[in-house]
């Protein structure tokens, strides 16, 4: 049976407690169906792997800071792209940051998408919108996820 992208969770790998609060209430006030699983670290992101390996359903994206403890953003989207089975769920970055060094190495290693995070709320519910309507309703999701 296919699960629709709308029914799909996304994965939000974000260790700054007030950006998790944000993206959440940006989502709710979007009305977004999508469960939404979170990771504090990197370390905690890449646990979600044998999470999928172990039959949890994988995400229809992951929402992915790149200032995180443990194991930095950028390694685990290496991590994730280079994954035999996992390495098509899209990746979108998500961050504070806006150096061109990190947009760059981010693109290099696979990332779908890079954003920075808008500081005001209703920019950022903006960017909830963007994200849910492109990854949710309008891309189709590889096949072999």
């Amino acid at each position: 049976m296919e699960t629709s992208a709308a029914n799909q969770p996304i994965l939000l790998v974000e260790d700054n407690p007030l950006d998790v609060d944000l993206t959440i209430r940006a989502f709710a006030r979007r009305k977004l169906t999508n469960p939404i699983f979170i990771a504090r670290n990197g370390e905690e992101a890449i646990q979600w792997i044998q999470k999928w390996e172990e039959g949890s359903e994988h995400p229809v994206v992951v929402l992915l800071d790149l200032k995180l403890p443990k194991i930095s953003g950028l390694e685990v989207l290496a991590i994730l792209k280079k994954h035999p089975k996992y390495y098509a769920i899209p990746v979108v970055v998500l961050t504070t940051s806006a150096e061109n060094e990190d947009v760059k190495r981010a693109y290099e290693l696979g990332a779908n998408s890079y954003i920075v995070k808008p500081v005001d709320f209703d920019k950022f519910v903006d960017v909830a919108a963007t994200i849910e309507i492109y990854w949710t309703v309008i891309n189709h999701p590889s096949p072999s996820n």
